[in-house]
């Protein structure tokens, strides 16, 4: 986004996501030509101060006190120049020693917003912050607009590792000692770097918001806002989705194999099948291999009553989708049985599966693009398209792309069990052995 000037000089992210995400968010970045600073691997939630806290140690861990640029991962902006802008003023705050937080000018009287009101309105200028409002009923919204003064909080934060650890400190001192703790006792694998389970699961969850800066209005730390007036739109809801996608004249935003007749204001997000809408009006579909999602569009934030039910029902789509993402690639569960599997595997070039061995199944291999090195047993062969080959229960092997290409096949696993925790790794390039 161009952040960097000659006073300012922007180093390699540090992404904070969950360890079961963790190579999901490497592809993406390097889809992205981001190269991350570190990877922090957070064994289970625990909201985003503490998220926060292993970040501000990681950063400062060097001795220096950087100024971090704190941003979810769901939010859109689409006037990057307004952005740096304002962004470059909130990095002129911090040095000072402010906490500053984006606040984003509003166009609607939002009920699924937060709210900070400033002491004096400026367009372009830091402003000092009076109060952070709760997400307010339509007509408190209404007030909030036509009053002026008051803006959206998107969470987006901009502040120096020291200042953020001694605000923790002084608000939440248990957050604080319980994440040095877990942080003191982290383990490091290559970029990846993991918290102790054990300390960082005895962490009080929190946001940054209601473990700090909320108290900060009226206290010893100073907090400013910057507006930003930039496109901004929150990805964490559906119907945000739908405002910032290209429409139709009927207004409908449609992604995927999708068709519609007398339809209106609709969103469809179709993966990989066909999806028809006939006489319908401001619905939200999403088709996804794992599940599909048919919502009122001003209902979407209520999805999270669905994934509740879904978590005290124990079901298996709270934890498992059906395409996984491993450090060499991915595969993706496309049928399943009795006694059987059937996965599409892909293999970056210069990507390496274990040596490893299954007690429980055999395994056919068909390459279907690309070249295939197979180790079985003693044996190490190529295969190219169209080839095949067959791993006996039991036996050592391996999966290697040796070709400037990606590598796909087909398998076929036969067995008495096929849980992917049937695996014995005897050697793994990405030190998972």
């Amino acid at each position: 986004m161009g952040l960097g000037t000659n006073e300012i000089k922007v180093a390699n992210p540090i992404v904070v996501t969950g360890e079961d995400h963790r190579y999901l968010a490497a592809e993406q970045l390097r889809e992205s030509s981001i190269e991350m600073r570190a990877a922090l691997l957070e064994p289970v939630g625990r909201n985003t101060a503490p998220a926060l806290a292993l970040a501000a140690s990681a950063a400062s861990e060097s001795g220096a006190d950087p100024i971090l640029v704190v941003t979810p991962a769901d939010q859109a902006i689409t006037n990057t120049a307004a952005f740096t802008v304002a962004m470059h003023s909130a990095i002129r705050e911090a040095a000072d020693g402010a906490i500053v937080i984006l606040g984003i000018t509003p166009d609607r009287p939002e009920t699924g917003y937060g709210y900070i009101q400033v002491a004096t309105e400026s367009e372009k200028s830091a402003q000092i912050v009076r109060q952070f409002v709760e997400k307010p009923d339509p007509a408190t919204a209404q007030t909030y607009l036509d009053q002026g003064g008051y803006y959206w909080n998107a969470g987006m934060f901009v502040l120096r590792a020291s200042v953020w650890l001694a605000a923790l400190d002084t608000f939440r001192p248990d957050i604080a000692q319980a994440s040095r703790l877990a942080w003191k006792h982290r383990s490091i694998d290559q970029s990846f770097i993991r918290p102790s389970k054990k300390e960082f699961a005895a962490i009080p969850a929190e946001s940054i918001d209601y473990a700090v800066v909320e108290h900060c209005p009226n206290s010893d730390f100073l907090i400013k806002m910057v507006p930003l007036d930039a496109g901004w739109s929150d990805l964490g809801a559906w119907d945000s989705v739908w405002q910032v996608l290209p429409k139709d004249s009927n207004g409908n935003a449609h992604l995927g194999d999708v068709l519609t007749t007398d339809s209106h204001n609709t969103l469809v997000h179709a993966t990989g099948r066909l999806v028809s809408l006939v006489g319908v009006e401001g619905l939200i579909v999403v088709e996804t291999p794992d599940a599909v999602l048919v919502a009122d569009k001003s209902r979407s934030q209520d999805v999270k009553h669905i994934v509740n039910q879904l978590t005290a029902s124990d079901r298996e789509e709270c934890t498992f989708h059906r395409k996984v993402h491993r450090p060499w690639g991915w595969y993706d569960s496309i049928d399943e049985g009795e006694r059987f599997k059937v996965k599409r595997i892909l293999v970056k070039p210069g990507g390496r599966l274990s040596l490893q061995k299954h007690h429980h199944r055999a395994e056919h291999w068909i390459v279907v693009k690309g070249t295939a090195e197979i180790t079985c047993g003693d044996k190490t062969f190529l295969l190219t398209e169209n080839q095949s080959t067959y791993i006996p229960l039991g036996e050592t092997h391996r999966l290697a792309n040796p070709g400037p290409i990606s590598l796909e096949i087909v398998e076929v696993q036969s067995g008495s069990y096929l849980g992917e925790d049937d695996i014995v790794r005897f050697e793994d390039h990405y030190g998972r052995a």
